[in-house]
């Protein structure tokens, strides 16, 4: 043999040791790398609201480390209960790495395929929402980033899995464990501590955690929230809450929102100072509880000698939508009483896992202790009494009542937006909707007393309704409304039925992935503009002209309050 014929075969061998070399440091699973590759191509398919590159990185790594924990699994199983009893040749040498090749090279090109695929379903989403698409280019970025996630979450696994081997060791030498039942005795032992910290020890110091940390934000003051000097606010000098209180989104409201003369110059009429009672977590004193601090404040105010009362449910860390608050006091001269009160230091998200509860039962009390108070005035110079919740705030503010006749009874009319779908009442009236009404805009007993609404022309003129009414308002590409459990197993309506003006015409359902589709969508709800996803914008507005406008307000009026409201959103937006 030549020298250079022996160089070649020396080169040769040495980089067939160094590709095994490589091949055992990875211990890449081919069966895991298909089902990762499937499960990262369902992770791209179209879902409620658009998503950008970063976003949709970080839930497709996920997804694809899922799909090779997956793969792992099956392929184990073949092993241990198929080929061991079914004999056959396994392809070995060239052959063999000519196949892991391969199926490196088509996962690799299927992933890319999806990609440039998603990029125009994206398009197509923020087309229909009326915002500016992707890059076909910009949206690869997304395939290097879940690259990047997945293998650190099968990392994480792998270290788990060593760890699992270490107790087992363990267990067989200290223990006597027969070493056939080690490994499991280590998974278990493991699997048992992990669930009882994290159901335990864990979960309890996380929401303990959290609390601390969001009240850290909770006690501070926005330089552009100024304490009010007025009596009608709460934090004012006069006021029985104390402004250092009423918590970081409570001084922002009470600090916020039209006076008489701002109003006065957007309606042209004379104008009354508006209301706003807010009672914080750290409000009250003694054994005094928030609804008889708020009652005590609407009190104090002569809240009830007001033409509009709206006792409004707030979503975790204590806001109150200002628009939907602008709207009425604009729309009632300013003659009006807000009061509401704040249940958790916790963000949406984490109250709807951790204060539920909490949020009905502050709910409950305040409505409760407010429309008691209302009863003692006399009947005919009581104000109207309207509800109002947004988000987890509608699911609260909805357990104030036992039943549409309740509500019905008790109120003038009631507001609730965005609502989850476990709401109790809204799941009642979807469940029992008109025949042949689609879901995303159901119609409940011909909407004599309750509408759905995606847009105003949906409410329809007021004198259409029997008073007292009772609107919800929902986009059909608001996950917060149409997230559930039920996802997981089964084709809901909204997807069966025809799905809404700003829902993708390619979004499929799929057994897991639509309800991981969905889930991921709760985050990115308010990642879109106005009129879609959980941005209601001025909607709100027409929700109360629907339910509660006094009559008289005419439509040149109504377009300058809705002006008025959208400036306060840009510039709470650009400050807050």
């Amino acid at each position: 043999m030549s020298d250079g014929a022996s160089t070649v075969a020396t080169l040769r061998a040495r980089g067939g040791l160094l590709v095994r070399r490589v091949e055992q440091i990875i211990d890449l699973n081919y069966v895991g790398l298909v089902l990762a590759t499937l499960f990262f191509a369902l992770s791209v398919t179209p879902s409620l609201v658009p998503r950008d590159w970063l976003f949709q990185g970080l839930i497709s790594g996920i997804n694809a480390a899922i799909g090779y924990g997956l793969g792992c699994l099956l392929e184990w199983l073949f092993r241990r209960w198929v080929r061991a009893r079914i004999p056959f040749a396994v392809p070995q040498g060239k052959v063999r790495y000519a196949i892991k090749a391969t199926l490196v090279v088509v996962c690799a090109l299927t992933a890319a395929l999806m990609l440039v695929q998603s990029a125009r379903w994206q398009r197509e989403i923020t087309s229909l929402m009326g915002m500016e698409g992707t890059t076909t280019s910009a949206y690869l970025r997304t395939g290097l980033l879940s690259a990047a996630v997945g293998v650190a979450v099968v990392a994480a696994y792998r270290t788990l899995r060593v760890l699992v081997l270490v107790l087992a060791r363990q267990l067989n030498r200290w223990v006597r464990v027969p070493r056939e039942l080690a490994p499991a005795a280590g998974l278990l032992v493991l699997v048992v501590f992990t669930v009882t910290i994290v159901n335990g020890v864990a979960s309890q110091a996380f929401f303990a955690v959290a609390n601390s940390a969001f009240s850290v934000r909770n006690d501070r003051t926005s330089e552009y929230a100024v304490q009010p000097s007025k009596p009608e606010r709460s934090g004012s000098p006069a006021s029985l809450a104390a402004w250092d209180t009423l918590g970081f989104e409570g001084r922002w409201f009470v600090s916020k929102g039209p006076d008489a003369e701002q109003i006065t110059a957007v309606t042209g009429q004379p104008a009354q100072e508006p209301i706003r009672a807010y009672v914080g977590l750290e409000s009250m004193s003694g054994e005094q509880t928030a609804a008889q601090l708020a009652v005590a404040e609407l009190e104090r105010i002569k809240a009830f000698e007001r033409k509009a009362m709206v006792v409004v449910t707030t979503t975790g860390t204590g806001w109150v939508n200002g628009m939907a608050a602008g709207a009425v006091e604009y729309l009632y001269g300013g003659d009006t009483a807000i009061v509401a009160t704040q249940f958790s230091y916790l963000p949406s998200v984490l109250s709807f896992l951790s204060d539920r509860e909490k949020a009905a039962a502050a709910s409950r009390e305040l409505f409760d202790a407010v429309h008691q108070r209302w009863l003692a005035e006399p009947a005919g110079q009581r104000p109207k009494l309207f509800v109002y919740g947004e988000s987890l705030g509608s699911q609260g503010s909805e357990e104030a009542f036992e039943g549409l006749a309740d509500l019905r009874e008790k109120v003038d009319g009631a507001l609730w937006v965005g609502p989850p779908n476990s709401n109790r009442l809204w799941s009642q009236f979807v469940d029992r909707r008109d025949p042949g009404s689609p879901e995303v805009t159901p119609v409940y007993a011909d909407g004599l007393v309750v509408r759905f609404a995606d847009d105003a022309d949906d409410l329809g003129p007021a004198d259409t309704w029997l008073p007292p009414r009772i609107a919800y308002l929902q986009h059909p590409s608001d996950p917060i409304v149409w997230w559930s459990a039920d996802l997981i197993f089964t084709r809901p309506d909204w997807l069966r039925e025809p799905r809404g003006a700003d829902v993708s015409t390619q979004m499929r359902w799929a057994p897991f992935v639509t309800f991981w589709q969905v889930t991921a969508d709760l985050t990115n709800a308010q990642g879109v503009v106005d009129g879609h996803g959980h941005r209601y914008g001025t909607l709100v507005l027409d929700g109360w002209l629907a339910v509660a406008a006094p009559p008289g307000v005419s439509p040149e009026v109504v377009e300058r309050i809705r002006m008025s409201l959208e400036l306060s959103e840009v510039y709470e937006r650009v400050v807050k």
